[in-house]
């Protein structure tokens, strides 16, 4: 149940300090988090932050509010670079966003969702992953994951979970957003969770990505590498950062493979796997994956504004209803057998649907040029 206003101050301790507290809900396709506001009393006494809102908020651990605040979920006076050992002071105005918890007493419930399986073998499996489906559950997302799909696949067979990873993430040793379709590598034993997770650790999986981005990168291939991390603000967002600090190196190779002015078809090899790091990286590069609606590509990045193109752009995005990025290519060394394994699957059919337009688009504007 998520916190409800009202609950959320334990009765021992209205009399030592009194604060505003109201609550609001923030939705959006990711995420669903509940806002709490604190401002400290004037008298309050050193307290740490962790404790503060432990003693504050209706049946909370401790352990989740240090979650919350090394996740960026606490902001104190704007900020959310703290620590869970800071001492709140009087006058203090603290915001804590929590995600509705998952509840793992409950499991994974199995769901009768078919599996596009490329491969499989006693040791992993491959699975295809359309887009609009989550990997695993999670905020907002109980029901109808891929581990959903995969715990009624496997019916009483459980799959171990990899170290450093929840209960909740049984087979899984990497993700693709949920919107983003493609291959999927899915561990069966603990030697092929261990033997994958080492891969990946050591930067020698093979992942290679297509997508439609806006505009015309200037070199016909390159490398992008600097920092990303959570945005300082949009906690549902990454961002390119200035240092290391709060963030993680990300690398990123790319191949023009198709120009169309407007909007170009690329290919990227990942040498780092950090979220959102290709959108990321596109966008800061200033072309975002087409439609991607949180880096901004879900307007009219490139051409004059006008009703026509406007209206072909708002068409394109009907066929592309989420952002334009396919994992084609995964390849990796079979943890057992020490075999190279490489998988590939074409391109879906909103994306070819949505170049074919551009296509066709571009083609009329190079001839109309011409007359």
């Amino acid at each position: 149940m998520p916190f409800i206003l009202g609950q959320p101050i334990k009765k021992r301790y209205e009399s030592l300090t009194k604060m505003r507290a109201k609550s609001l809900y923030i939705m959006n396709d990711e995420e669903f988090l509940q806002k709490h506001l604190f401002v400290a009393d004037p008298k309050q006494g050193a307290m740490r932050l962790d404790k503060f809102l432990t003693d504050r908020i209706y049946k909370i651990t401790r352990s989740r509010v240090q979650t919350a605040i090394k996740a960026g979920l606490v902001f104190v006076n704007g900020s959310d670079w703290v620590k869970a050992n800071y001492k709140v002071r009087p006058g203090d105005r603290i915001e804590f966003m929590m995600p509705k918890a998952y509840d793992e007493s409950v499991g994974i419930v199995p769901d009768d969702i078919p599996l596009d399986i490329h491969y499989e073998d006693e040791h992993l499996m491959v699975v295809y992953k359309p887009a609009g489906m989550v990997v695993h559950p999670g905020i907002g997302n109980y029901r109808r994951t891929l581990v959903n799909a995969l715990a009624f696949y496997f019916q009483d067979k459980k799959l171990p979970v990899m170290p450093g990873n929840p209960e909740n993430r049984p087979g899984l040793v990497h993700r693709i957003d949920k919107n983003t379709s493609g291959l999927i590598l899915v561990g069966k034993t603990e030697q092929a969770i261990f033997g994958l997770a080492k891969q990946f650790q050591d930067h020698s999986i093979h992942r290679r990505y297509q997508a439609i981005v806006w505009g015309e990168p200037e070199e016909d291939e390159g490398t992008i590498k600097n920092w990303v991390g959570r945005h300082p603000r949009f906690r549902t967002k990454m961002t390119v950062l200035d240092s290391e600090k709060h963030a993680k190196w990300a690398v990123t190779h790319f191949k023009v493979l198709e120009r169309l002015y407007y909007v170009s078809l690329i290919e990227c090899r990942l040498e780092t796997g950090r979220t959102h790091q290709i959108r990321v990286h596109m966008s800061n590069a200033g072309h975002p994956l087409f439609n991607d609606y949180k880096y901004g590509g879900d307007r009219v990045v490139k051409g004059t504004i006008f009703s026509k193109y406007k209206q072909f752009v708002e068409n394109c995005f009907k066929i592309m209803p989420r952002h334009a990025l396919h994992a084609k290519e995964l390849g990796f060394v079979h943890p057992a057998t020490g075999k190279d394994m490489l998988f590939e699957t074409e391109l879906p059919k909103q994306m070819t649907d949505c170049l074919a337009k551009w296509r066709t688009y571009v083609a009329d504007r190079k001839a109309k040029l011409t007359l």
